[in-house]
């Protein structure tokens, strides 16, 4: 459906570089990233809001690369929304239509439809000002959806919204991409977002595209320590892999030889999720490889789960529910079995 290739953008201060993805008809794709990545950058472009220094872009077959930004077809919600404060919502609804020269009737008749798609019909004669973030959301969609765009790009859409009204956006931003099979790019920093709502996700740091793939590939695989930080593996060490038996090979780290499964060999870089890691207050029966007797050295409550920090060495960051926590009576200084599969452990 769109497809960037090669994309380069010199904005003097900062340079995206070389950006190559596609985005398939109807598909969910999530570009995340850190502030000052270059997320904003890329999607700006993609609208034609910046000059492109190389490389190129189309959608459904046709180049845009150079296409004026109103020619494009491309719906874009900013986080700060830009709604008219001094129109009423359905005036900034139909503000686009009303643009193309259609008589304000027939404006508001051709926006039935979005305004029942997103259930705002008891908002239409207030201002701005006297909405809720979440309401002020709905409109902003509500306007760039009313011009059936060919593509809709998101930036941080849910960024300056609570908790409770994150998740409501969220919901009905599944739905509008279930009913409506639009082709949705969405900008944000936020891991867990981009899990939730999107079918691919591609990388950026630093103004370059770094991984695209499922968020599952991403989670599980990530291909760099940049992404491996930044999907919050949250181990990441170095070390050198060697032969092993004929299934596994074996990276030494501060003297502990672990099991992995890979065919790269010499220096490398490698991770492990907390979640893959088995704690035990005992050696436990089971075809993991790899099992170890260490400390906790630290313990960090997140609520409904704790984070470990157990020395085994090397220092492993483990994660477990809180009920598990009070059940096992864990706490700094007690001794722990470390327990995970040498499939757990990305190599990259």
């Amino acid at each position: 459906m769109i497809s960037v290739k090669n994309l380069s953008v010199d904005l003097g201060d900062f340079r995206l570089a070389g950006a190559t993805f596609d985005v398939h008809e109807g598909e969910y794709f999530i570009i995340l990233g850190p502030t000052g990545a270059g997320k904003t950058v890329l999607l700006e472009s993609i609208a034609g809001l910046f000059p492109i220094k190389n490389g190129s872009i189309t959608v459904g077959g046709s180049d845009i690369t150079y296409m004026l930004p109103e020619k494009r077809g491309i719906g874009f919600v900013y986080q700060d929304l830009s709604l008219f404060p001094h129109l009423s919502v359905m005036d900034n609804v139909t503000y686009g239509i009303r643009r193309r020269g259609k008589s304000k009737k027939i404006a508001e008749q051709s926006a039935g439809w979005v305004i029942d798609l997103l259930n705002i019909s008891d908002l239409l004669q207030r201002r701005p000002d006297t909405l809720s973030g979440g309401e002020k959301q709905k409109v902003a969609l509500a306007r760039a959806l009313v011009m059936e765009p060919r593509l809709l790009l998101l930036d941080e859409p849910l960024g300056a919204l609570d908790p409770n009204t994150r998740e409501q956006i969220q919901s009905e931003l599944r739905n509008i991409h279930r009913k409506l099979n639009l082709t949705i790019i969405h900008v944000t920093h936020d891991f867990e977002e981009a899990v939730l709502l999107g079918n691919r996700i591609g990388v950026i740091g630093e103004g370059r595209l770094l991984q695209v793939g499922t968020p599952d590939e991403i989670f599980r695989q990530p291909n760099s320590e940049f992404v491996a930080h930044f999907s919050m593996a949250r181990n990441i060490f170095s070390g050198e892999i060697q032969n092993g038996d004929t299934e596994h090979a074996f990276v030494t780290i501060e003297g502990t030889r672990l099991a992995v499964i890979s065919d790269k060999r010499g220096k490398v870089k490698f991770s492990i999720r907390p979640e893959d890691i088995l704690l035990s207050a005992h050696p436990i029966a089971s075809s993991a490889r790899n099992s170890f007797k260490g400390t906790i050295t630290e313990v960090v409550s997140k609520g409904s789960t704790v984070l470990l920090t157990v020395n085994i060495p090397p220092s492993v960051v483990c994660l477990v529910t809180r009920h598990s926590f009070d059940e096992m009576n864990l706490h700094k200084g007690g001794e722990v079995y470390v327990t995970f599969k040498a499939a757990a452990v990305n190599v990259f």
